[in-house]
């Protein structure tokens, strides 16, 4: 690992921690493939003790919800909680954060009405890789905002239950370079549990060959095309 390509810049100082916004991409290429938005030490032990990690966003204004969790969660790890009680304690406070805000922001009028039709925080169907299945770049802070705060880079109809029948959505936070990555591994993940496996096996098989292809750049359009062709001859159970 070359620590100095973690870091892009730093982003504030708060409650003694540093933050960083760092280089998601290479993280999880050459660190820890289940790196995702943000994290800290007590989660990933390879974040030094003082600091919490942001990946690089293209759409700034998360960040200050992002650093909340952080905080809660490591003050609530430091103490012994475990990890996933943690993230259920530090997600409830930031989902009521989120929630007041949006409204306050947009008015309650649209709060309700994207709640009662998901279809709206479409933004770009991706008609490359879209045929029976529908792939769509979608407002990523929406719907962390308003249907569950943990959504990150992506997912599908067979996960979440607000995403509607047939449709992959990926988070329109992505910079270009991680697009492909993330069509890739919901498109397995998604096939794979089309056919009847559990969600943990179908993401641990999906982050494998992700990160397969981190490592062989050379193997991505083509693994997406596999993805694809196996997608459109589905019988989903």
């Amino acid at each position: 690992m070359n620590i100095k390509k973690v870091y892009i810049k730093k982003f504030s100082e708060v409650s003694g921690f540093k933050v960083w916004i760092v280089n998601g991409d290479y993280i999880r290429t050459n660190i820890e493939r289940e790196f995702t938005s943000y994290g800290q030490h007590h989660r990933f032990k390879f974040i030094p003790k003082n600091e919490l990690w942001i990946d690089k966003m293209k759409n700034l204004g998360e960040e200050k919800f992002y650093v909340k969790y952080l905080l809660n969660e490591n003050r609530l790890m430091a103490k012994g909680v475990k990890f996933e009680d943690a993230v259920d304690k530090a997600n409830a406070i930031e989902r009521r954060e989120r929630i007041k805000e949006y409204i306050l922001r947009n008015g309650l009028r649209k709060y309700q009405k994207i709640k009662k039709n998901a279809k709206l925080v479409h933004k770009t169907l991706l008609k490359k890789y879209s045929k029976k299945l529908k792939i769509w770049i979608i407002d990523g802070r929406t719907v962390r905002d308003l249907f569950f705060v943990d959504f990150t880079e992506g997912g599908h109809d067979k996960v979440y239950s607000f995403v509607p029948k047939g449709e992959v959505w990926i988070d329109n936070d992505l910079s270009l370079k991680e697009i492909k990555y993330v069509v890739l591994h919901e498109l397995h993940e998604r096939n794979l549990m089309a056919k009847g496996m559990d969600y943990d096996s179908a993401h641990e098989a999906s982050s494998a060959i992700e990160h397969t292809c981190r490592k062989n750049k050379h193997l991505l359009d083509d693994y997406i095309k596999k993805e694809l062709k196996k997608a459109e001859k589905l019988k989903e159970k």
